[in-house]
């Protein structure tokens, strides 16, 4: 089970701009078990709405076997020149996600990246 959600990839973004983004709870329930989950970050900038890049998302994942929950969404700034990503902002729709989880799973996907957050913002 942990394994089949390690296959989805824990950050997908765009390569560089400003977009919105949400943050997802991933998990499953078996019977017997329990949870296993994960958070995931999706931002783009072909989402006009935050439910767009969640719907998306929603699909290809609930495919796989797996549930989906939207925790939040924002906006991300990438700037890949000066390797710099910055998370703010909220989603009308699903509210403020926790930026700070966002960070941390962005650093770990952007090592060499200068990452920090704000919760000011739209």
């Amino acid at each position: 089970m942990a394994d089949a959600l390690n296959t989805i990839p824990t950050v997908s973004i765009d390569n560089e701009g400003v977009f919105k983004y949400v943050l997802i709870k991933v998990h499953k329930t078996e019977e017997g078990a329990t949870d296993s989950e994960k958070f995931i970050v999706r931002g783009f900038k072909w989402g006009p709405y935050h439910a767009d890049i969640y719907e998306a998302t929603q699909e290809k994942i609930e495919k796989l076997g797996f549930e989906t929950e939207c925790v939040g969404g924002g906006r991300i700034e990438h700037n890949p020149s000066e390797k710099k990503l910055k998370v703010y902002g909220y989603s009308q729709g699903y509210g403020r996600a926790d930026h700070e989880v966002t960070t941390e799973l962005l650093k770990k996907e952007y090592p060499d990246y200068n990452v920090s957050w704000t919760n000011d913002g739209y």
